[in-house]
């Protein structure tokens, strides 16, 4: 039978406090719905991380029908995301669905590693300093200032006031802080900016919410290495779209 969860404890329940689970549920955000059977949850969540997703964990046969019914009762807007096997395996039985990519989910409970102290948090007018840096050195970045759910930027700045690097908190929900929008400028690349960055956004966020995570592409082996000193691990997640 297929439940609707409308109280954010009880998706901390029913998932057994899942860090993907609490992260996509938003704190039960406008919009969001939570759908149930037997051991499989699946989170429709408008607008998160620029696209309208569906977060769905548990066993392939409970998942399968169940985003289903998600489907029907959300629209086709909504992206399947989650463990790379189970997404595999809900676009090859799930009518209308497609693979549409596989990525990395890296997160981590702390301790929270020591920082330097070379980055801060950039002032509302340095945003457009912010974007111009994105724009020359990570266009496709899902966060960008003025994004809904893009809260705060980090960064830190050459000897002679330029900004180099910076990251957001993005997303971010109760119990699950949240990095995007890495980026560092291209001449400045190799000198440590970009973990400065991170261990700024990692300390802060562990200690408001406990645990912390972000999505990197899978053949980024730069950035997968500093998110890896830092203390996080990494597994394969995947999304799907509607064909």
């Amino acid at each position: 039978m297929i439940r609707e969860l409308t109280e954010a404890g009880d998706v901390v329940s029913a998932s057994g406090d899942d860090f993907m689970t609490v992260w996509a549920a938003q704190g039960m955000g406008p919009g969001v719905r939570v759908f149930t059977s037997g051991e499989a949850i699946a989170v429709v969540s408008p607008g998160l991380s620029r696209r309208d997703r569906m977060l769905v964990t548990g066993p392939l046969d409970d998942a399968v029908p169940l985003v289903r019914h998600a489907l029907a009762e959300s629209g086709p807007s909504f992206r399947p995301l989650g463990e790379e096997s189970l997404v595999r395996g809900l676009a090859e039985r799930v009518g209308g669905l497609r693979l549409a990519g596989v990525f990395d989910w890296m997160d981590t409970g702390g301790p929270p590693p020591v920082d330097p102290g070379k980055a801060s948090w950039l002032a509302e007018e340095e945003s457009p300093e912010v974007a111009a840096l994105l724009a020359d050195a990570n266009p496709g970045s899902y966060a960008a200032p003025g994004v809904p759910g893009v809260r705060r930027w980090a960064g830190v700045r050459t000897d002679a006031g330029a900004l180099a690097s910076v990251g957001a908190d993005a997303w971010t929900a109760p119990g699950a802080g949240f990095i995007a929008g890495v980026a560092t400028a291209v001449r400045e690349r190799g000198r440590g900016h970009a973990e400065s960055v991170c261990r700024f956004l990692l300390g802060t966020l562990l200690a408001e919410h406990g645990r912390v995570a972000l999505i990197v592409d899978s053949w980024n082996h730069t950035a997968i290495g500093v998110y890896e000193r830092l203390g996080m691990r990494r597994r394969s997640v995947a999304a799907a779209h509607t064909t």
